[in-house]
């Protein structure tokens, strides 16, 4: 049997499905080497395929006049909006998003996405699952790298008596790019966690020394590995349960109540990935009075499954165990095309959601003030390598440092996790301090004086163009606690809306749009 074959027809993929199918690169220095803690912590990623359009998730009430001029033919009337900051707002069909976000449990990112933004499907995604820069191309996943240096030998070897779970489950037909190692694939793959089922085994041979022989090896091995994951999720399938009530007809959130179920039955997998597509709205984006259509559609889904999964998980008493995480592989334009829809943009809003998340929001609405141009996209506030960092940093236990040769030397943290303390709400909740950064005179022919306060610390202030890319470096060095007035020339550049990045210590940004005349 070949071996596409017998994936095919295999209800658990197993561990090695990638093996001697994808490039993969030598493993690097043991960085990471028993630095990941012993925890029984439980990290649910939620891939939003197609690229999720920001400015109709998380609203800014602040600038609706804007916002309505440059996308009237999907925009949401204002009186429709969810309210949850005075400047804040959700699209109406995130009402179980809204519910869990007023009970202190999901803190949403604002802005997030990468430099040089490349806007295509396939090569965003491969940068969101692998942590890479834009410039740079990585075999293996992000977590696949981080358990990469704790389990070295993997697959080899595994499961074994320490180690009898699959290490992270993907709830769909094929393994996640996320969780690529160096020697296999750390996920399985389930279709139905009701019907795992064993495959049969067989005996017998060629030679291992021919290459025939060694694609047999390959088989039973493989065999061998599933059906051992196998036994051990369809008992915890069998043991667990589920609490809440979860929709009818909601693929995802049926996803999410298997993922319950099995934390719940006692399955020591640390890493579940689920995902929800149809986010590529080019066209047909809305219908009717912009509260209906496609894209309302699938923020429903996303709304009504993650709050039905934080209320099941509270049910089971499994709230201070879980969060997860919601990313896409970019955001939309600011500006609506003609076919009532949106076009492939740059940064976008991201969740993540448990009891033991900070909550609130964090960063700015984007401004769309001085002339937004068409193609131009939400910029980045947020490197999502910070927040993936941040994350193996408090959840997992990785050091700042490792986490550094993990993902980027520049790795900033945010302060995503509070000790599993329900949080208000409300001003003076632990967060990211709040900066400002004044860019004058702002349209401009050539210069502009910025003005902003730091501590004691490094300080970089960039230019990046409309489309993400960074076109100058202003400063990058120590500065002193205090004020600061900085003249910054952008002679030379085509004429055109830039943005002034600022960044802090601690992962602060700030970033101001300027027109240059």
């Amino acid at each position: 049997m070949k071996r596409r074959s017998f994936l095919r027809r295999a209800s658990i993929l197993p561990l090695p499905l990638l093996f001697n199918q994808v490039k993969l690169s030598a493993l690097t220095q043991p960085w990471l080497a028993g630095e990941m803690a012993d925890n029984d912590k439980v990290l649910v990623l939620i891939q939003l395929i197609g690229g999720n359009d920001g400015l109709n998730t998380v609203l800014p009430l602040d600038q609706y006049a804007a916002l309505t001029s440059l996308r009237s033919n999907v925009v949401v009337p204002d009186q429709k909006v969810l309210k949850i900051e005075d400047a804040v707002g959700l699209h109406p069909a995130l009402t179980g998003v809204r519910e869990v976000y007023d009970a202190g449990k999901m803190t949403i990112l604002q802005g997030v996405g990468y430099p040089e933004q490349n806007r295509s499907h396939f090569r965003s995604t491969d940068i969101m699952n692998t942590g890479s820069a834009s410039t740079e191309v990585l075999n293996r996943g992000w977590l696949g790298r981080a358990l990469d240096e704790e389990f070295p030998n993997y697959p080899t070897a595994y499961p074994n008596v320490d180690n009898p779970d699959p290490f992270a489950i993907v709830l769909g037909d094929s393994v996640s790019e996320t969780c690529q190692g160096a020697g296999g694939n750390f996920s399985i793959a389930l279709t139905d966690i009701n019907r795992v089922g064993q495959l049969p085994v067989f005996a017998g041979g060629a030679s291992l020394d021919t290459p025939y022989g060694r694609e047999l090896a390959w088989l039973r091995t493989t065999i061998s590995q599933t059906n051992e994951y196998a036994t051990v999720v369809g008992a915890a399938a069998a043991k667990g349960n589920s609490e809440a009530e979860y929709p009818n007809g909601n693929k995802l959130a049926a996803n999410l109540r298997d993922v319950a179920r099995l934390i719940s039955g006692g399955l020591n997998t640390k890493i579940y990935v689920v995902d929800l597509g149809g986010f590529d709205t080019h066209a047909d984006q809305v219908v009717g009075d912009n509260t209906r259509g496609t894209h309302a559609n699938l923020l429903k889904t996303l709304s009504d499954a993650i709050a039905a999964f934080q209320s099941d998980l509270a049910a089971l008493g499994l709230e201070d165990r879980v969060i997860g995480m919601t990313y896409s592989e970019f955001g939309r334009q600011i500006k609506s095309n003609g076919s009532s829809g949106t076009d492939h943009g740059d940064a976008a809003p991201m969740f993540v959601f448990g009891s033991c998340v900070s909550g609130g929001v964090v960063g700015d609405n984007v401004e769309l003030s001085g002339g937004i141009e068409r193609g131009e996209g939400v910029p980045m506030q947020y490197d999502f390598r910070n927040v993936y960092g941040s994350i193996l940093m408090d959840w997992f236990g990785v050091g700042k440092e490792s986490v550094k040769d993990l993902l980027m030397d520049e790795f900033t943290h945010i302060p995503l996790i509070n000790n599993c303390r329900v949080t208000s709400t409300s001003d003076g909740r632990p967060g990211l301090r709040r900066i400002d950064l004044g860019v004058v005179p702002n349209p401009t022919n050539d210069a502009v004086t910025l003005t902003f306060i730091s501590g004691n610390e490094r300080v970089r202030l960039s230019v990046f163009d409309a489309y993400g890319r960074q076109v100058r470096v202003i400063a990058d060095r120590q500065f002193l606690a205090g004020e600061h007035r900085l003249s910054a020339n952008l002679g030379g550049l085509p004429k055109g809306a830039y943005f002034v990045h600022l960044m802090l210590a601690g992962g602060v940004r700030k970033s101001k749009r300027v027109v240059l005349n």
